[in-house]
């Protein structure tokens, strides 16, 4: 496994390349890793080379089930160790092997983008979160294992901030998605507002209804942004301005949203540079801030039920560590159950 430190195995042009390739693709993330340290960058540039590369082979191919296959065979052929000769192929397999990185977690990426290729809809709010554990937790669960974290609570918070992304992703780009036949708005809201799937899509307006439903999808985002913090100071603390920096530009577009009455069919949220320089001097400051705070109780919090799945693969094997207060707590709950026990005897 990497260790924090050490020098990655991939090749400098094709870390060069999965660099570009990111810049051009995902301003935001790009702009979050540079407050990583290099151990952590390197594969966690490949990791999102390769999984931009996959996005983009469904997305923009029209015949989107030949494209799966054909990624579930170039991954196959990456964590066989024979990855197609690709700079991103070649990168990627590098990543899995310093990293040990579990199967289970790029394969749950690419059932994600199956249920897009199949135009998946989803009934309740539940299942929009499903389907942000496969396309976004299950990369924030990869970035834990990059940086050697295999602590469960951890873990789980790391889902949390994945699942707060994809949700401000998807009501950032509700009117662009309805352009392209995609949506993501739980079925039982567009019921509740009176308003058909095709209508929506047909005529996609910003109604006081319709801004009402990307309300509660950042509301929901904001909180999970909030319990998401106490997992980052489990990270290693050259890691921490990095993943405080995705947090809080993530959240700044979801602020910006917010400003704009919840308008985006129309209306693209985005975000300044200088904002974004400005968050990460924020994340800076939190990082080390946090170090002198003590440990929130969030922490604790059970996993999301839609993410166990990701929490139990990145654990599968390792042995679990178990904090001071997990071994104090535990006397005091079992001595409550043994009192409670004798109560209903």
């Amino acid at each position: 496994m990497l260790q924090i430190g050490s020098e990655p195995m991939i090749d400098p042009k094709d870390m060069a390349y999965c660099e570009e390739s990111i810049r051009h693709g995902s301003l935001s993330f790009h702009a979050a890793s540079k407050a990583l340290p290099k151990s952590v960058r390197n594969p966690a540039l490949a990791l999102y080379a390769f999984c931009r590369l996959a996005d983009d082979e469904v997305d923009l191919k029209a015949d989107k089930l030949p494209a799966l296959k054909a990624l579930q065979a170039r991954m196959d052929a990456a964590y066989a160790g024979n990855p197609l000769d690709t700079p991103v192929d070649r990168a990627f397999a590098a990543m899995v092997k310093d990293t040990a990185m579990p199967k289970a977690l790029p394969q749950a990426l690419l059932e994600g983008l199956e249920w897009d290729a199949e135009g998946r809809r989803y009934e309740t709010l539940s299942g929009v979160i499903a389907y942000s554990a496969r396309v976004a937790a299950a990369v924030g669960v990869m970035m834990c294992v990059l940086m050697g974290v295999r602590d469960r609570n951890a873990l789980a918070r790391a889902c949390d901030l994945g699942v707060a992304m994809q949700l401000t992703n998807i009501a950032r780009d509700i009117g662009e998605d309805a352009l392209e036949n995609r949506l993501y708005i739980p079925q039982e809201w567009l019921r509740e507002a009176g308003i058909s799937e095709e209508d929506f899509l047909n005529y996609p307006k910003p109604t006081k209804a319709v801004r009402q439903m990307v309300r509660r999808l950042v509301v929901e985002s904001e909180r999970l942004y909030l319990r998401s913090e106490a997992g980052i100071t489990r990270l290693p603390v050259t890691c921490r301005p990095g993943i405080f920096a995705a947090r809080f530009i993530y959240a700044g577009i979801a602020g910006v949203i917010r400003d704009q009455s919840y308008q985006t069919i129309t209306t693209r949220a985005r975000t300044t540079k200088v904002q974004k320089f400005g968050w990460l001097g924020l994340s800076m400051l939190r990082s080390f801030s946090g170090m002198m705070m003590p440990q929130s109780a969030v922490i604790y919090a059970k996993p999301l039920p839609e993410v166990q799945f990701l929490v139990d693969a990145a654990t599968e094997g390792v042995a679990e560590k178990r904090e001071w207060s997990d071994k104090f707590f535990d006397p005091i709950q079992q001595l409550r159950n043994a009192d409670a026990q004798k109560h209903t005897a």
